[in-house]
């Protein structure tokens, strides 16, 4: 049980951060890419990505807020005493590397979905 309480505010941090990488990030890059008709293709395949795309800036927001929570909860779970005995106090520490991980590349992909999404697309 503990196991799915430290892996928990990671596995929201990348949810969240995929789902700006899904909303946001993707269309951008097809079209920075030229690959407009393939864009085409995908809205015509899932009609309601376009109305997920118009709250683009909200999904972008509350993955931001999920995000620094989910830090918060990371950091604080990390300064916790692990178990004495040291079967478990291993999967502790190993759970907590996991955890660590996890919200590093959640908020690596959240990174990468804003600039893709909000900078790109400025520049050219």
């Amino acid at each position: 049980m503990s196991d799915i309480r430290e892996k928990l505010p990671g596995l929201l941090a990348l949810l969240a951060s995929s789902s700006t990488l899904i909303c946001c990030a993707i269309p951008a890059l097809l079209v920075v890419l030229g690959a407009g008709a393939t864009l085409a293709n995908f809205v015509s395949l899932f009609p309601f990505f376009i109305v997920i795309s118009k709250y683009k800036i909200y999904v972008s927001v509350i993955a931001m807020i999920i995000l620094v929570v989910a830090g918060y909860f990371t950091y604080k779970t990390q300064k916790m005493p692990c178990p004495i005995d040291p079967v478990l106090s291993r999967k502790c520490m190993i759970t907590r590397t996991r955890s660590v991980f996890i919200y590093l590349i959640s908020v690596f992909l959240f990174i990468f979905a804003t600039i893709f999404t909000y900078v790109i697309p400025r520049i050219i």
